[in-house]
């Protein structure tokens, strides 16, 4: 799975994408995580963003240099000759667009991601937002990570590529570890079995001890519904 992403702060990535699951993923490359900076195609003195037409507060990302970094994004397999929108039609490429009014993301959509795409083209906008005209030409889907407002698209990104990633064989150490494809409940322990904190005795359900896998299950589902 290859992930694009278009954002003015690239760096913003780099601690996340470093540790953990996604940091060996890239470095297994069962994942690949590239970046295009609108700012990059900014002239000498040349703002990203601009005063938005009809007034309103704000500044707004301006489309032409967001269509730049675009144009820059290369899909293995199918060469483009001028960008255009129909190269990426024809590959198996999604290309998402953040905002607060689009589509709600959930774990079934990332699976279906998974299964579909080699490429997914993410595209983060800060300030008042990217200009209308780069959702319309690009006929990107709109995308929202749930029903709040946050500063810019980096983290949903982010959201996204660590979701999706997880769903790729090979990605999480174990297919069991996939918490939708088995018994699970947010109620979990370790080690000690009896937890000593302040005078009291915190310990572990004796049925996970128990070793009956019925029960154990049992028992899950019981916590996962409460």
């Amino acid at each position: 799975m290859r992930f694009h992403i278009i954002t003015i702060f690239p760096e913003m990535f780099d601690s996340y994408l470093k540790e953990s699951i996604l940091g060996r993923a890239i470095a297994s490359k069962a994942i690949l995580v590239k970046f295009y900076n609108p700012m990059s195609f900014c002239k000498t003195k040349e703002r990203v963003d601009g005063r938005p037409y009809g007034g309103g507060p704000g500044m707004v990302l301006r489309p032409e240099l967001f269509l730049k970094a675009f144009s820059k994004i290369k899909i293995k397999g199918r060469a483009s000759k001028d960008g255009a929108r129909h190269d990426f039609a024809k590959s198996k490429t999604k290309i998402i667009l953040f905002s607060t009014s689009g589509k709600k993301f959930t774990t079934e959509y990332a699976k279906q991601s998974a299964k579909k795409y080699t490429d997914i083209i993410l595209i983060s906008g800060r300030y008042e937002g990217i200009d209308a005209r780069v959702q319309k030409i690009l006929k990107a889907e709109e995308i929202s990570i749930g029903d709040y407002v946050l500063t810019g698209g980096e983290l949903p990104a982010m959201i996204l590529i660590d979701s999706i990633s997880r769903q790729i064989p090979g990605v999480l150490g174990k297919y069991e570890s996939l918490e939708e494809e088995r018994v699970s409940t947010s109620e979990v322990y370790t080690r000690p079995e009896v937890l000593k904190y302040k005078n009291k005795n915190y310990k572990v359900p004796k049925v996970l001890l128990s070793g009956n896998h019925r029960l154990i299950d049992e028992w899950k589902k019981k916590t996962k519904e409460i």
